[in-house]
């Protein structure tokens, strides 16, 4: 499978998707961090990919979202956004209203 269509199933396999630079309890990136805590502070049940574990997504996912820097988030497989989206996303009480849609949505 190559690194596309490995984003692609991830993105489609789970409904939220953080790709980060660490994870949410040992981030390695300052920005990640952010992201993350934004996510939980809106109650958001997401799936982490750590990019600094896998080279190929590191370097693919850039290329795949038109967005140049981690990290990334992705709901039901549409790209969003990185830290400021969601941080701006968050305070507006969006980012809390997508994860209860996308909660509803699984059921």
């Amino acid at each position: 499978m190559d690194v596309v269509d490995e984003i692609k199933a991830t993105v489609a396999t789970h409904p939220i998707v953080l790709f980060m630079k660490g994870t949410p309890e040992y981030p390695t990136c300052g920005f990640s961090d952010r992201a993350a805590k934004a996510l939980s502070a809106a109650d958001a049940t997401f799936h982490v990919i750590n990019v600094l574990a896998d080279s190929r997504i590191r370097a693919g996912l850039p290329h795949y979202s038109n967005w140049p820097t981690f990290p990334q988030l992705f709901v039901l497989g549409e790209f969003i956004g990185g830290c400021d989206v969601v941080e701006d996303l968050h305070a507006a009480g969006e980012l809390k209203r997508m994860a209860v849609e996308v909660s509803g949505a699984e059921t």
